[in-house]
């Protein structure tokens, strides 16, 4: 039996229709990261924060993904103008699938995003069965956040596959993710995520939904064959979206390429990750253009409202300033302050 599509939303921001006398609906859904490494990675803060921003009604709790962080690192960060991966003088990171159950025992709503999720650092079958689980324990509330990953460094001490096929062996194991959480009798004929001769039960909870990441062409093809929704982050030196009209182009290739293949592109969900520290003054670019959500309230959300008319449903914010104390301040300052000056 076939699970029933991931219900799409699409772009029902912009076609919500607005009643006469009444304030017009805004189905913006947000999100935020907790930390896996750094001073507030310690297993009390982690709740703190992931707790908090439920409770003030925050959509999505994100999760990113490093298993081990090399002593030498020659690969270039693809999210930084110079190459250089900030995050490099920080040796520890708890591992993320752990720290998604972690997260899900302690709340109870917002759903559980891999923000992303280096597809080919870990086994297929055994990946796909972690995320089943923690998708039927928290009643349904995994999202897979895709990456192929950008550090070879990385690649190599976890005995990963072959750095350089790393887009094929994405494809590949989220295919045969498929094939596991969806077929009765599970098959897949891969050359490096071959399924077969298994019972995959239980199934998730629901259909986990594929988030793709990145911002390149074969990312955009990615999502185009097999994403639920779009997810790039914005500061991509090389292919950028950090304003609206710079999004927009990449928007319109990403529905270029779906239409080529026969695929309508509403059916593809668009989301974006602002992974930048929240607190950045407004950063002016070229042509005097603000760099998207820098700025005060009234800009970051007008930022959202623009985001919206693309047909954006999703946007998720970076709050992980250095103390316990300052994190929590800025998940209150977003919900309280910027969150009600937001229309659809």
């Amino acid at each position: 039996m076939t699970r029933a599509p991931y219900p799409d939303r699409g772009t029902r921001a912009r076609f919500a229709p607005a009643l006469e006398g009444m304030e017009e609906p805004n189905d913006m859904e947000y999100g935020f990261s907790v930390p896996t490494r750094g001073p507030t990675a310690d297993p009390d803060s982690i709740l703190t924060i992931a707790r908090h921003g439920e409770a003030l009604g925050f959509d999505y709790i994100c999760i990113p993904d490093h298993i081990v962080v090399p002593t030498e690192i020659a690969s270039t960060y693809p999210y930084s103008a110079d190459g250089v991966w900030a995050g490099k003088t920080i040796g520890s990171c708890l591992e993320q699938i752990t720290m998604m159950a972690w997260v899900a025992q302690a709340t109870s709503r917002a759903k559980l995003l891999s923000s992303v999720m280096v597809i080919p650092h870990r086994q297929h079958v055994q990946t796909a069965k972690m995320l089943a689980t923690i998708d039927v324990l928290s009643g349904g509330r995994v999202v897979l956040g895709v990456g192929t990953g950008w550090m070879r460094e990385e690649f190599e001490a976890l005995g990963a596959p072959d750095f350089d096929a790393r887009g094929r062996v994405t494809d590949e194991y989220l295919e045969a993710f498929r094939a596991l959480w969806e077929q009765d009798v599970p098959a897949y004929d891969g050359d490096f995520a071959p399924v077969g001769n298994l019972v995959f039960e239980p199934k998730p909870a629901g259909r986990i939904p594929f988030w793709i990441g990145g911002e390149s062409a074969p990312a955009l093809r990615r999502t185009a064959r097999l994403g639920d929704c779009w997810y790039p982050v914005g500061s991509n030196p090389r292919f950028p979206c950090n304003t609206i009209a710079r999004y927009a182009k990449r928007v319109e290739r990403l529905h270029g390429l779906a239409e080529e293949i026969g695929r309508d592109p509403a059916s593809i969900e668009l989301a974006y990750w602002a992974n930048w520290p929240f607190d950045r003054p407004p950063l002016e670019m070229e042509a005097g253009e603000r760099h998207l959500f820098t700025g005060d309230a009234d800009a970051i959300a007008g930022d959202i409202g623009a985001l919206a008319e693309q047909g954006v449903t999703r946007t998720l914010f970076n709050f992980q300033p250095p103390t316990l104390q300052a994190t929590l301040d800025q998940l209150s300052h977003f919900a309280e302050e910027i969150r009600p000056l937001v229309t659809a």
